[in-house]
């Protein structure tokens, strides 16, 4: 359970599988094939270009090497968030004032996006509006100032710093001492949206085949089609190739390996707490995360449980006893559950980049990727995949927008890149307990 690289090729056992209504198994792609756009990965960013492109007419196979939101889509805390992990002046810098306000309203389109699929395909994924930053020292009421800042001079209503009694009131831990509100992100569940998104990229007409792990790409340099070599024996054969394993694509595009990191993540499940003690906790049913760097991040369930996860490892190795690491953070947050047992725990790995913003780009004329989406990919991965078809379909005007950040690999390679950045993330960490 507690293995993030392999988990084998069925869903983990969590709290988001149980919960699910899983679909019969998809039969994988066991003789050659040919298609116009051949997506590499059945999660949110992969799902979501399945759909446009469907709709438009393509002939659109998506290959999953295990299930449908096996890896981050269907693991992840389900936070929606909107914006970036970086502020927009960090970003100005990047690619000046004139696009990072661009990027700013396309986070503000991904996040219509989102709503609009789950309505227009009424996806059951129990969303759920409200989101705080929970503050823990006066540094952090200092990060939630300067957001409050920022959102402001871009229009954002609603959001506001929380003053100690404010906090209080909505979450109940002696933790905090303000925070920063946010009406307009909230929570959902991860999987059933995954899901959802497979059975409306079927119904728009694409094929999605599990069990179907790409080996290799060959001639993705070069104009022309792309072959798709699977671990069956088949080969695809497609006209463009759109690349959305993120953190679990390991050895597919050695050229974009570099420029994200796999960061192992854990989260933890309660047993079904009574409700007026669930309640209690998170009265309103925020979505709450904390403001440190190695931060936990936690919220409701509809059946009265707490789900709280943090970033617990950065090296690509399991910690001893993972699962009781986790809840001992969440007993830190709120002692009242110290005698609370933990029914489910499970771990998966998130993609982050150097800049902590999505990476799109191309490795060949007809080959395209989008991965690193840092802790906002339930809302950004949804534009990730609608920008690639936009791209395929003739209008690149929006992708090469998300292209334009400037990216660079983790330093050391692929054999030292892992202990440089376990060193910074060590350094990070002390800075946290100060």
């Amino acid at each position: 359970m507690h293995n993030y690289r392999n988990e084998g090729h069925e869903h983990p056992a969590s709290w988001y599988a149980a919960s699910a209504t899983l679909d019969q198994p998809r039969p994988p792609i066991l003789a050659d094939r040919t298609c116009d756009v051949c997506i590499v990965g059945a999660g949110y960013t992969g799902l979501s270009a399945a759909i446009d492109l469907a709709a438009k007419g393509y002939d659109v196979l998506v290959v999953e090497a295990n299930r449908v939101g096996w890896g981050a889509s269907g693991r992840n805390g389900g936070q929606v968030v909107r914006g970036f992990t970086k502020g927009q002046d960090q970003i100005a810098g990047w690619v000046g004032k004139e696009d990072a306000d661009r990027l700013w309203n396309l986070s503000v389109d991904a996040m219509d996006l989102l709503r609009e699929r789950i309505d227009s395909h009424n996806i059951d994924c129990d969303l759920t509006w409200g989101y705080i930053h929970a503050a823990e020292k006066e540094s952090h009421l200092t990060d939630c100032r300067e957001t409050f800042e920022e959102w402001s001079r871009y229009g954002v209503e609603d959001i506001y710093v929380m003053r100690p009694d404010q906090i209080r009131e909505r979450v109940a831990s002696p933790r905090y001492i303000g925070g920063f509100y946010d009406p307009g992100s909230g929570h959902l569940h991860p999987l059933k949206y995954a899901l959802g998104l497979a059975r409306a990229a079927e119904t728009a007409g694409a094929t999605i085949a599990e069990h179907s792990q790409v080996l290799t790409l060959e001639d993705y340099d070069k104009p022309g089609p792309v072959k798709v070599k699977l671990a069956t024996g088949a080969t695809v054969t497609a006209k463009h190739v759109l690349l959305a394993g993120n953190a679990y694509l390991k050895g597919v595009a050695q050229e974009i390996e570099g420029y994200v990191m796999p960061v192992g993540t854990h989260i933890v499940a309660t047993e079904t707490l009574d409700e007026n003690m669930a309640r209690s906790l998170i009265p309103d049913n925020e979505a709450v995360c904390d403001l440190f760097f190695v931060l936990n991040y936690y919220r409701r369930s509809p059946d009265n449980r707490l789900l709280f996860g943090g970033r617990v490892s950065y090296s690509g190795y399991d910690l001893p006893d993972v699962s009781k690491h986790t809840a001992d953070k969440m007993r830190h947050v709120f002692p009242q559950l110290k005698d609370t047992e933990i029914e489910y725990s499970w771990g998966g790995y998130v993609g982050i980049t150097i800049k902590r913003v999505p990476h799109l780009g191309k490795i060949g004329p007809n080959t395209f990727f989008a991965h690193g989406f840092s802790g906002h990919g339930v809302v950004l991965t949804g534009m990730a995949g609608r920008v690639m078809a936009e791209a395929i379909a003739g209008t690149a005007e929006r992708f090469d927008l998300m292209a334009k950040v400037p990216h660079a690999k983790f330093p050391g390679g692929r054999l030292f890149r892992t202990p440089a950045l376990v060193l910074a993330m060590t350094w990070y960490r002390m800075r946290d307990l100060l």
